[in-house]
């Protein structure tokens, strides 16, 4: 066959693969024969085909012997179902209006033909088109939205960085979980890696491609190319697939059925693969077929050997994905059997030429290096009218040995599968058997039999009674006393209505009989039986009944042990029945598991990997690589215990080692590693990309480095001042004239009136006190500080601001100022200044170095210990303290406005080289930020105790965010992170368990509640756990997923359904791009003093965070 031949004999299997999936679309039905024999009835008009199928109550017609020697003809394109069982119940879309409805289809499918004959793509392309490019343009928008810093990936790129030898993961770029499972799980074959990194594209097309599929491939290759490239050598945790995901886009389907999107992602991409490796394997051909590395790799055969109405007849197939049927089956090999066999084969085995039975088998004749298997796990529900997602259990094994199936042992398997269906009939007749005994009875509840007899021969046994259960109770009166009559005898009962009172009598006062009560009375009555017991029975009968009761439960006993025993045999003989060593021959290691968690058309995806070097499993969840283990895949990828489940096994041959060999260097003999394992131009790609990413580190590094010299020389210059207080230039220099001489006329002032006062002991607080008392005619305003004392204020002008004077730092001052009282008197206002400022500073220097409870933060209470503790310059440091000494409101008295005028006048001397004032504002909006963090996350802890976690969320949304920015420059430049981490998560986990309970209640007005609760709240707040990839916030999303995952498998109403299934995507949606978000709240003003008190009391309410953060 030429060249040209084969390409139009594809481009036929091609758009007959089209027809196929047009066909299955209109009319829901998934069985590929009828669907083939529909096309074929009609000639190929899809009109005539829908008719064919949607007619009412339509059989399925007799097949003809072309439908079987013809299924490599009904193209394909290579993969094709096998496996899959006739649906004779043909879904009737046409109602009573079936004209109509077969016009408006005629109408669609002859503009999709003719789309198809005028451009060569289908109406199924451009849609996959146009739904990529929304995504991605989404996405694009997504990147340009503004305050997405706040949003991003972490700043420090260590936190980015690859640890040495960990595999690399892929960013989730909006929806494309299914690109990073399906495509780490094809990097991860070693000799599929070294295929892709090694392909060269055809000489003849490097300048420009011939036609629209070259035009596609080769770009594609070369992406995948740097990608792979990347995924081997890169520096970082892990790499962005953008550029592959958008030129996939014709490997897109609408969203109807995401696993149909991944399964036609991975056809498509095999596909592009084989076609892009055709073109250099025709190239590189001298005179020989061309073998083409991916069907070598991808593909095998199989054998279709069939009867119809007596005619035998075999064809030979090809096959890439294999799909098989998980419903109704409990384990791989099952699957396996019902899908290599379709309809009824007892005529394969019969010499009758003339039966009337049609059936087939497939047989393998070649398995793939790479046997990979589709699990369907979605049927289309009729009544929703839409698929549905099957959560039933379904087991594989690690180790598949695949003889039973292959054509060369045709003979031998038939033999051992009629001895099996012969052992699970005599299986079936022991299982009844055995039920009979352990559901004895004709009722509606029934027991063991050997239990029954077992409780009949206690009853026997039963110490006997001669009274009635009614008449042996004790009728005795009460205490209090009132005597009844007793209760009517057996014998008075008996005589039914005749022994009632007469009519008009008066009423029978009756003894009120006592009422036993299990959790008030410690024991049962003494005069009540254990157990009721048999009224008359004679010694000799008890003795007989006892014999024979023993007798027939140890025979029952012994009958239901036999039986368990013979079915426990059979089990064991059928799963012993292909362990010889002659079907142990092709074996096949499973190397990758592809599981999706949630419904049809929604839900998130990852791959369990094998590491044969490591010898242990590894969990690919995209950016996050980590270890697991074979426990942890069975509790994800078997079903029936959660939402998750696998919907595609790759097994690869364990014979074949070269397919997960590492190569090695043909001189060295070293193994080849990293960048070596590289051709020359990926290598210069990679070597590029790292040198990017490496100088982005030294930045970070270099950025770091100069800060944390810079808290160094800080901390050095608080340590110096601190013992020497060595001032600078502008604080050595002394005061200006006229404030020096307006200073020692208020220091002679104090002077004589400190020797005014009494000799007496004083504290500092005291005399300042009595200073300004002494000094100020009476009556004047007074200020109560606590901790400071009361003070008579002077000043007249300008008066002072009271919530001023009961800050913290004005208090200190104060205090400062009345323990430099001595000073002050002795040697004047400018000595008091220094001695002042130097108490001051060294009582701020001791709370930074103090180690406190969360409650008592004393950086909300002093701006300078926030400096220290985060090492800010020294000249920064002492103008903040200048510009406190120099506050107005220390006016109040002469001692203190002496010493503010020496401040002011300090600060008038500082020239503008001294200190930047960029620099000392920029310090000054840090700690006003660290004040609105910490409002935020004030109010959102009181709002979360008071359980209104509505109001809470944004709060704590905002003081996480915002305190992380801080941290980003300093260890104490915020709050401790883990505890507002808790909180916000736990904030998100209590408003999902409220939405979540709204829903259940199918209330409409709770149901919309909760449902615009998840999408307003929760839904956005997502991403901002899965950005960072914290355990325990990955943890949180897990729960808040599996929760609504849970509901799927449950009976609701159909309005509950579909509000479900349009929110599910939104909430499964594992992309870390920030759709919509809310602004952050208003917030109040508060004093200092306010700010201080409320927040310690919020903190000190606070327990202990959980270990587990959840």
């Amino acid at each position: 066959m030429t060249v040209e031949q084969n390409v139009l004999q594809q481009h036929s299997q091609k758009h007959q693969q089209t027809l196929l999936n047009q066909l299955r679309e209109v009319t829901g039905t998934t069985d590929v024969q009828l669907l083939q024999q529909a096309l074929q009835v009609s000639n190929g008009d899809l009109v005539e085909a829908v008719a064919f199928l949607t007619e009412k109550n339509a059989k399925v017609p007799q097949q003809d012997e072309a439908t079987y020697y013809q299924t490599t003809q009904v193209g394909n394109d290579r993969y094709i179902s096998v496996g899959s069982q006739a649906d004779t119940n043909v879904i009737d879309l046409t109602g009573d209006d079936k004209d109509d409805l077969q016009r408006a289809i005629a109408l669609s499918l002859e503009e999709s033909s003719r789309a198809f004959r005028e451009t060569g793509i289908t109406d199924e392309e451009q849609a996959i088109s146009r739904v990529l490019e929304a995504s991605i343009a989404e996405n694009k928008a997504s990147l340009k939205r503004t305050h997405t810093e706040v949003w991003s990936d972490s700043p420090n790129p260590h936190d980015r960085k690859r640890m040495e030898n960990c595999p690399v993961g892929l960013k989730n770029v909006g929806n494309t979980c299914w690109f990073s499972a399906v495509i780490q799980s094809l990097f991860n074959l070693l000799e599929f890696q070294r295929l892709v990194l090694h392909y060269s594209p055809p000489a003849r097309v490097q300048d420009l491609p011939r036609n629209q599929k070259e035009h596609r491939n080769l770009p594609f290759m070369q992406e995948l190319r740097n990608l792979f490239s990347l995924m081997v050598g890169s520096k970082r945790k892990y790499v962005d697939p953008s550029r592959a995901v958008e030129i996939l886009k014709d490997a897109f389907k609408s969203s109807e059925s995401q696993q149909q999107d991944v399964s036609e992602f991975t056809h498509k991409l095999l596909d592009w693969l084989e076609d892009a490796f055709q073109m250099k394997a025709e190239e590189d051909r001298e005179g020989e077929k061309p073998k083409n590395p991916m069907v070598e790799l991808f593909y095998g055969r199989f054998l279709a050997v069939g009867v119809l109405e007596g005619k035998k007849f075999e064809n030979t197939e090809m096959f890439g994905q294999y799909p098989l049927q998980v419903n109704g089956f409990k384990d791989l090999h099952e699957c396996l059997e019902a899908a290599m066999i379709e309809g009824e084969i007892e005529s394969l085995h019969s010499s009758a030429e003339n039966s009337a039975k049609s059936g087939q088998e497939h047989w393998f004749t070649e398995l793939p290096p790479v046997l990979t298997f589709e699990l369907s796990r979605f049927e289309f529900n009729q009544a929703l009218g839409r698929p549905e997602k099957i959560h039933n259990k379904l087991e594989f094994p690690s180790m598949l040995y695949m003889d039973r199936y292959m054509d060369r042992n045709r003979e031998i398997t038939r033999i051992k599968r009629e001895e099996i269906r012969r052992l699970k009939e005599h299986l079936t007749l022991l299982q009844q058997r055995l039920e009979r005994y352990l559901s004895y009875g004709s009722g509606p509840k029934r027991f063991p039999l050997a239990d029954v007899l077992q409780y009949a021969m206690e009853f026997a046994s039963s110490k006997p009674v001669c009274t009635s259960p009614v008449e042996d109770i004790d009728t005795s009166a009460p205490p209090g006393g009132t005597m009844g009559q007793p209760l009517p005898t057996s014998s008075t009962a008996e005589q039914g209505p005749s022994s009632l009172p007469p009519e008009g009598s008066a009423p029978m006062t009756q003894q009120r009989v006592p009422i036993h009560k299990p959790f008030t009375q410690s024991r049962l009555p003494p005069d009540l039986p254990m157990h009721p017991a048999p009224r008359h029975i004679t010694d000799e009968e008890l003795r007989v009944l006892e014999g024979c009761l023993h007798r027939w439960r140890s025979e029952v006993e012994n009958d239901t042990r036999d039986l368990q025993g013979s079915i426990s045999r059979i089990h064991r003989t059928i799963e012993l029945m292909y362990s010889d060593k002659s079907m142990m021959q092709v074996p096949y290691r499973l190397h990758a598991v592809l599981v999706h968690e949630g419904q049809a058309n929604a839900g998130h995806y990852w791959a369990y990997i094998y590491d044969p070097h490591q010898h242990r499993w590894m969990k690919y969840n995209d950016i996050s690589v980590t270890k697991s283990s074979w426990e942890e895949l069975v509790r994800d990828s078997f079903g029936g215990y959660r939402n998750a489940s696998a919907y595609c096994l790759m097994y690869i041959n364990d014979k074949k080692p070269f397919l997960i060999e590492e190569e090695f260097d043909k001189e060295t003999g070293q193994m080849l590693s990293g960048l070596d394992k590289l051709p020359p131009d990926l290598k210069a790609y990679v070597t590029e990309d790292n040198g990017l990413f490496d100088k982005e580190v030294e930045e970070w590094d270099t950025l770091q480095a100069r800060k944390a010299q810079q808290e160094k020389l800080a901390l050095a210059a608080a340590a110096e001042t601190s013992a020497a207080m060595k001032s600078p230039q502008y604080m050595e220099q002394p005061s200006p004239t006229d404030d020096s001489k307006h200073l020692q006329e208020d220091t002679e002032r104090a002077i004589s009136k400190a020797v005014a006062e009494q000799q007496e002991e004083r504290s500092p607080e005291g005399l300042l006190s009595s200073s300004g008392e002494t000094l100020s005619p009476p009556p004047q305003p007074e200020v109560a500080i606590p901790q400071v004392g009361t003070f008579v204020i002077e000043s007249e002008v300008g008066g002072y601001d009271d919530e001023a004077m009961m800050t913290p730092n004005m208090q200190g001052i104060i205090m400062s100022i009345g323990k430099a009282r001595t000073v002050f008197e002795k040697l004047g206002p400018e000595a008091a200044f220094f001695k002042a400022i130097k108490v001051e500073y060294t009582r701020l220097l001791r709370f930074a170095q103090e180690d406190t409870a969360l409650e008592n933060d004393y950086r909300l209470q002093h701006v300078i210990v926030y400096f220290i503790q985060n090492q800010a310059p020294k000249k920064i440091l002492e103008r903040t303290l200048l510009m406190q000494f120099a506050d107005r409101n220390l006016g109040f008295d002469e001692r203190c406005k002496s010493i503010m005028k020496v401040a002011r006048a300090k600060l008038d001397l500082i020239k503008p080289e001294e200190v930047n004032m960029e620099e000392y504002e920029m310090w000054h909006q840090d700690y006003r930020n660290f004040r609105e963090t910490t409002i935020f996350l004030m109010i959102g802890l009181e709002l979360f105790q008071k359980k209104s976690f509505v109001e809470a969320l944004m709060y704590l949304i905002y003081s996480y965010q915002y305190n992380r920015e801080l941290l980003v420059k300093g260890l104490y430049r915020g709050h401790d992170e883990e505890l507002i981490g808790h909180y916000r998560r736990e904030c998100l986990l209590k408003l999902n368990d409220n939405a979540a309970g709204m829903f259940e209640s199918g209330e409409e007005p709770e149901v919309s509640k909760g449902l615009s609760i998840m999408n307003e709240l929760v839904v956005p707040c997502i991403p901002l756990l899965l950005v960072h990839d914290t355990e325990k916030d990955l943890l949180a999303v897990e729960d808040m997923r599996n929760r609504w995952c849970s509901y799927l498998g449950q009976e609701m109403e159909p309005n509950l359904q579909e509000k479900l299934t349009d929110f599910l995507p939104k909430l499964l949606d594992c992309s870390t791009e920030i759709k919509s978000f809310h602004d952050p709240p208003k917030l109040p003003t508060y004093s200092t003093l306010e700010l201080v008190e409320r927040y310690s009391r919020v903190m000190a309410s606070l327990s202990r965070v959980p270990a587990d953060g959840r």
